[in-house]
């Protein structure tokens, strides 16, 4: 019985992974405990904040199936801090998925 073929994917997506993971995992937790306080509306610095590393995710994430269930927050709606939550917590799984896939 031949064994399954090990998916690939580039050193400079693990390289960015790697980065991107620890961030992600804070910024899930800031939200976490921000919307427990309150149901304030994110302002524009926060949104383009979360954007810029959701941005990066997407790099990596790109030729997964989840990529296309992944959004960037839309600056011309105003999100509530839980909202930002649900949406990292999406990518948060995805990026789950790709640690197993792949390394």
């Amino acid at each position: 019985m031949n064994p399954k073929p090990q998916k690939q994917t580039s050193s400079e997506n693990v390289e960015l992974y790697e980065i991107i993971i620890p961030l992600l995992h804070a910024m899930q937790s800031e939200f976490q405990e921000l919307s427990k306080k309150t149901e304030a509306v994110l302002n524009k610095s926060k949104m383009k904040i979360v954007n810029r590393l959701l941005q990066s995710c997407r790099k990596i994430l790109a030729s997964e199936a989840s990529f296309d269930y992944l959004d960037l927050i839309d600056e011309d709606d105003v999100p509530q801090n839980s909202d930002v939550v649900l949406m990292l917590s999406q990518y948060v799984a995805a990026m789950n998925q790709f640690r197993l896939t792949y390394l």
